[in-house]
């Protein structure tokens, strides 16, 4: 997580202050009700709200944490320095440190899962508002990088909103997930504290209590959550490659928009480069990289061990910065991208009607001629429009045997690219509904 790829409102998730700040309330919360069960006084629990308005001091909890090697420990000593240590003496009781830290985590994973399916939600409107605007704008398909069938820029757009929308809701079930807390004491048996208590700081939190913990939260959680971050991630990678291919200069049917004042080269002035979608690529790469440690810290020694602490420390804000940022971004190329019609059309008759053999095919097949004669007939055309660039229509008007089966009308009307659009309102009514 670096400034230049981070957005505040996400890196205020991650403070240590909000950190501490949750801390407090777990804290907080549980001593409420504990004194409700009458375990401790009530006037105890009282008083540790009087640090509900306090600055938790970062640094004097760094400092007091340098001796005690321990930092739940250095923050209970803190919030003691505020309460006092006679009001403060009933914290933490019946607690241990995990259920503080992974309730805070998973607080923390909800908040910024709430950031990004507002980032999706950016992303999903520019990739719609894209769709119908160039609904019928038609360009040329390609597999394996070579010209297939027409197709329309509106479609690529439409199959991008799906997969986005796909993520979504991978999002919203992954958050449900993640969205649990646990204070069960050590080994989690709640020997030396009520479930009681549990029930009561997951509901002023926003959490449903875990079912069963050990001494932590299950990890298969995180685990889910990440993997999920990590397909988004691999879903904006899939867009950018797309745009960036648009923008090579001997393509340029869609590019990023190029602003006043930018530079694409510090050698060459003509440049325009897809600096942005390259960007998105690097990024994606980043949040992909937080899934397999996510995934080994399924697997914990007994009831815990801390293999996984470090492990969260580092991928729950570089995972999530990362990707709010990416999301960000790729709503804005979107939504400023330039389409270029012209140079689709263009594109496309780079090889004359060559994209109309599958429909050629197909009628001499209907028309009585096997598969493999067809075949035959219609590959033999379509390699000198490959070789010569010539027209794939007048090779086919020239060849005795296809006028033969199919006539000079018939083929002529293999070649309206209507054909290939019929569909697309059947398809858009299956991706955006009625």
């Amino acid at each position: 997580m670096i400034p230049r790829y981070a957005r505040p409102e996400m890196t205020q998730v991650w403070d240590p202050a909000t950190k501490f700040r949750i801390w407090f309330e777990i804290e907080a919360h549980a001593c409420d009700a504990m004194a409700k069960l009458g375990v401790i006084p009530q006037e105890n629990a009282d008083a540790v709200w009087k640090a509900q308005d306090v600055e938790f001091d970062v640094a004097r909890i760094d400092e007091i944490e340098a001796v005690t090697k321990h930092d739940v420990i250095a923050f209970l000593t803190h919030l003691a320095e505020h309460v006092g240590s006679e009001e403060a003496r009933f914290v933490h009781q019946g607690m241990t440190s995990s259920d503080v830290l992974d309730t805070c985590l998973n607080v923390q994973l909800v908040r910024a899962a709430d950031i990004l399916l507002a980032d999706m939600d950016k992303v999903l409107a520019a990739l719609k508002k894209r769709a119908f605007e160039h609904k019928m704008t038609v360009r040329v398909g390609r597999s394996h990088g070579i010209h297939a069938e027409p197709t329309t820029m509106g479609l690529t757009f439409a199959r991008f909103y799906a997969e986005m929308d796909r993520n979504k809701a991978r999002l919203q079930q992954a958050r449900e997930e993640v969205a649990t807390g646990a204070i069960s004491g050590a080994v989690g048996t709640f020997a030396n504290i009520d479930p009681a208590v549990e029930e009561h700081v997951c509901e002023q939190l926003g959490l449903s209590p875990e079912p069963i913990s050990t001494q932590v939260i299950p990890r298969d959680r995180h685990a889910m959550f990440f993997a999920v971050l990590g397909v988004i991630a691999s879903s904006i990678e899939n867009i950018a490659i797309e745009i960036r291919h648009m923008q090579r200069t001997e393509v340029l049917e869609g590019a990023e928009f190029f602003s006043m004042g930018q530079k694409g080269s510090s050698a060459m002035p003509h440049k325009k480069n897809p600096v942005l979608t390259e960007n998105l690529t690097g990024l994606a790469r980043l949040v992909r990289m937080t899934v397999i440690p996510a995934m080994e810290n399924v697997a914990l020694w007994h009831e815990r061990d801390i293999s996984h602490s470090s492990v969260e420390r580092g991928i729950g804000p570089d995972a999530t910065v990362t990707l709010d940022f990416a999301l960000n971004r790729l709503a804005g190329v979107i939504d400023k991208m330039l389409i270029f019609p012209e140079n689709m059309l263009e594109n496309m008759n780079k090889f004359p009607g060559l994209v109309m053999s599958q429909r050629v095919l197909l009628a001499l097949t209907q028309a009585g001629v096997s598969r493999e004669d067809a075949y035959a007939m219609v590959q033999r055309n379509a390699l000198k429009v490959w070789e010569e660039r010539v027209d794939f229509r007048e090779q086919l008007l020239g060849d005795p045997e296809v006028v033969a089966a199919l006539g000079e009308d018939g083929i002529n009307e293999k070649f309206d690219l209507g054909y290939h659009t019929k569909h697309v309102d059947t398809i858009f009514a299956r991706v955006f509904g009625e």
